[in-house]
């Protein structure tokens, strides 16, 4: 720690799930924003043998990391789309040779049939998974690959005689998520650290608004009077270029950020925030993860997002130097249609689910291997691919359908009837009334009256003796405060 890092000293938990690791156990640390999650994979995997690998769901924060690693002068290969194809032969190489100390990759790359064989064919003894909350909230929706994680690990612990350990790290985890992670990624009765999730510089506001006018009006009357830089969330692509058409020069400079802008666009906008050129970057929840910015002194959610969880994730960018930074919600009744129709669309329909499992038996699964892109062009006018992989992986996940390698798939129940398929369109009716239950709570958070972190501190399963203080029902009334600038 002092001779490569630096550090005189470990901060809460790092000791604990470096210890946890080293001793051969799969893991889960839980820590806040800030509270130094990466030194406790790159201590265990200087001290193991073989080559850690780290699956982040960012290439920016893939990027951040390996800059980090290769400024200590560790061998790091990063495989992602950004490579030339020569830039990736080099790495493969590397990776190939066992002469990467760290191997930093994304979930979509990590499952591809040819990378998962060369990583067989290495010594990889450590397995990081970084922002674990997000193969709970992603994979089920708009990115299956955190699904089928499980697969690429088994395979990577298939005959060795050093059965590589698992790290997994995340901000937040109440009890269904942690139950999530370990589920989704396999992990072997699992050491859980966490060290909580309080974090007493921030402070937390809600703003109640009855109309898309008044709220507009706080935005602005609160930027004025607000001090250094901040992010703006909002819940829609739509939403962003209104605010940012809104709020540029009217409140010093603003950037914005969404996944329909051009990559090289979003780059420019992030070096602006980054740097402290303009006041605030306005974005939906695609920005600010692996962010490395300590200064940040407010995240505004200009739209209510549809879980707790989601909201600590976002508002914890804030005040991560340690100062003193607002976390500020702007309550509108009518955010909530807006999160229920992003519901609607999140998980696989009955109709989706039986389509696949016909298709599998029409190409004949049960007898052999059916390539998965084959699968998915039987299916194409009925569900996406990305929607054919997510209902694959709840199959895997139910005995239905078994991996027969090579991005194949093999049926192992093949006489099931559209009857008998319910169980599966039953899972996925749970995790839709798993999801509304999240946002009912998120808006007894918006409506509440009692102290801002003792509600949070509780959602995660936690508890504070003493209200926080600092947050607005502590410091005044909530009727005293409606429509009321900070």
């Amino acid at each position: 720690m002092r001779r490569v890092f630096g550090l005189e000293q470990f901060r809460p938990g790092q000791a604990e799930i470096i210890s946890s690791i080293l001793n051969g156990h799969d893991t889960v640390g839980i820590m806040p924003t800030g509270a130094g999650k990466s030194l406790c994979y790159q201590i265990p995997a200087l001290l193991l043998h073989g080559t850690t690998l780290v699956v982040s769901p960012l290439i920016s924060l893939m990027k951040d990391q390996t800059d980090k690693l290769v400024e200590m002068g560790l061998a790091v290969s990063s495989v992602n789309s950004t490579l030339t194809a020569a830039e990736e032969s080099e790495h493969l190489d590397r990776i190939a040779a066992d002469r990467a100390e760290f191997v930093l990759t994304t979930p979509e790359r990590l499952v591809t049939p040819e990378f998962g064989e060369m990583l067989q064919r290495t010594d990889v003894d450590f397995v990081v998974v970084d922002e674990a909350h997000c193969v709970s909230q992603w994979g089920h929706d708009f990115r299956p690959a955190y699904l089928e994680i499980k697969d690429a690990i088994a395979a990577l612990r298939s005959g060795r005689r050093r059965r590589p350990r698992i790290l997994a790290l995340t901000a937040t985890a109440p009890e269904q998520v942690l139950t999530s992670i370990c589920t989704e990624l396999g992990l072997s009765t699992p050491r859980i650290v966490n060290t909580g999730i309080y974090r007493p510089n921030l402070e937390y506001y809600v703003y109640r608004t009855v109309n898309e006018e008044q709220k507009r009006e706080q935005l602005i009357r609160w930027l004025r009077e607000a001090t250094g830089t901040g992010i703006i969330y909002t819940s829609t692509v739509k939403q962003v270029e209104t605010l940012y058409e809104l709020l540029n020069g009217l409140v010093g400079g603003v950037a914005r950020y969404h996944g329909r802008m051009n990559a090289t666009l979003r780059r420019e906008q992030q070096e602006q925030f980054m740097s402290g050129a303009v006041r605030a970057m306005i974005a939906t929840n695609a920005f600010g993860m692996g962010i490395d910015k300590p200064d940040v002194r407010f995240v505004i959610h200009y739209n209510m997002p549809g879980s707790l969880e989601a909201y600590y994730q976002e508002s914890g960018r804030a005040g991560r130097d340690g100062q003193h930074a607002r976390c500020v919600l702007f309550y509108q009744l009518e955010d909530r249609r807006t999160q229920l129709y992003f519901m609607g669309g999140r998980y696989p329909k009955g109709s989706e689910i039986e389509a696949v499992y016909v298709s599998l038996q029409q190409l004949g699964a049960g007898s052999h291997a059916v390539a998965v892109d084959e699968l998915k062009a039987a299916n194409s006018a009925s569900a996406s691919p990305t929607r054919v992989r997510v209902i694959l992986s709840l199959l895997k996940d139910l005995e239905i359908v078994r991996a027969a390698g090579g991005g194949s798939v093999r049926l192992l129940k093949d006489t099931l009837t559209l009857s008998n398929l319910e169980a599966v369109t039953e899972a996925y009716r749970e995790k839709q009334l798993t999801d509304r239950d999240k946002l009912e709570q998120m808006m007894r958070y918006g409506q509440s009256a009692g102290c801002r972190w003792r509600q949070l501190l509780e959602y995660f399963g936690e508890s504070l003796e003493e209200p926080c203080g600092t947050c607005d029902n502590c410091r005044c009334p909530l009727e005293a405060r409606i429509a009321q600038p900070a």
